[in-house]
């Protein structure tokens, strides 16, 4: 038996994986990419109280400002540096930042954050992510360099005076982290329109459920009412194995197809929208034909059903999120649904 084509997310073609992509942010793009992000993030469950990006001069250190608090306060925000390079991130590269915030945190700018994140494109290269990873090492070489003037850091030697020395002793170095570009990209995933409309990203359908030989449990309701619709017809079918020996089979066959297209939308909606987006088209079908439905022209419920088929096919969808993956059956079948969800009825 074939496999089905799963639902999924897909990059545009000719656009770049998110990955990749962010590598050409501007370094503007680049730091509204981790504000972004880091208002997805969540610590111990919690999204942080306020995220505010600075950049540029006079951000102090601090390209975005995320507080798990109203006020800043010790250890009650995180601090993410935006490092934008072609290359992965380099001590050279980071140690002139890092020593600007700790001037401002010798000069009471702000208090200490709980945790200083690096964030890098290309992540920290291995030089640097080694040094992170031992904060003892990281302090030692990091102090070292500055009073040296090494690493970048040549103009900068007369800053490291004895108060910014033991603001830089008192400094627990574990706080400092690398952040992840999957992190990132994860939590900026969280944003799903936001998300896929940055990075090129677009829903694509995949295969519709196969029709069972027999109806289910949860086809009971529409199924019900189409062979009352046959039984007013004068057929003298009362289930489906009867109907399906008579000359309304072929129709009892088509609706039952339009359904299951219908369903492969539903759960393609399900599978990639945040929202129930097959909920809202549902609504906006049943805006457009219940007056056709419930036309007195109709004595019979055949006639319902056809009437609101063609009422709904005539409908403009262009405002569902959906409307750009319909496909043949799937509006006939949401006449269907909103049968089998007791909205609609044929039979009065």
């Amino acid at each position: 038996m074939s496999t089905l084509r799963p639902n999924q997310l897909v990059i545009k073609a000719g656009a770049l994986p998110p990955s990749l992509m962010v590598r050409h942010f501007k370094p503007d793009e680049w730091e509204e990419f981790i504000e972004r992000s880091a208002l997805q993030c969540e610590v111990n469950g919690r999204k942080y109280h306020q995220v505010k990006r600075f950049g540029g001069p006079g951000d102090a250190g601090r390209d975005v400002e995320a507080r798990l608090t109203g006020a800043l306060t010790v250890d009650q925000w995180d601090l993410f540096q935006a490092k934008h390079y072609k290359a992965p991130l380099t001590p050279g590269e980071f140690f002139p930042e890092l020593a600007k915030f700790f001037l401002h945190l010798a000069a009471g700018t702000y208090p200490p954050p709980r945790r200083y994140f690096v964030c890098s494109p290309q992540n920290a290269g291995p030089d640097l992510h080694d040094l992170i990873a031992s904060p003892a090492k990281l302090k030692q070489r990091f102090l070292t360099d500055w009073a040296a003037g090494k690493t970048g850091m040549k103009n900068l030697v007369s800053g490291l005076t004895s108060e910014v020395r033991a603001v830089i002793d008192a400094f627990d170095f574990a706080r400092i982290e690398e952040c992840l570009l999957r992190d990132l990209l994860a939590w900026h995933a969280i944003d799903h329109v936001t998300h896929c409309r940055i990075f090129h990203i677009e829903a694509e359908r995949g295969d519709d459920p196969t029709m069972p030989v027999l109806p289910t449990e949860d086809e009971l309701i529409y199924v019900e009412e189409l062979v009352a619709v046959y039984s007013e017809q004068g057929s003298a079918a009362r289930t489906v194995e009867e109907v399906m020996r008579t000359a309304y089979a072929d129709h009892f066959t088509d609706c039952r197809m339009e359904f299951y297209c219908a369903e492969g939308l539903k759960r393609f909606s399900r599978d990639l929208f945040e929202h129930d987006e097959f909920a809202k088209l549902l609504d906006m079908v049943l805006k457009g034909v219940r007056t056709a439905v419930s036309s007195p022209r109709h004595s019979v419920g055949l006639d319902r059903l056809d009437a609101a088929v063609s009422r709904a096919s005539s409908l403009t969808l262009t405002d569902s999120a959906l409307h750009g993956r319909l496909r043949g059956g799937d509006i006939a079948g949401t006449c269907h649904h909103l049968v089998n969800e007791k909205k609609l009825r044929w039979i009065k």
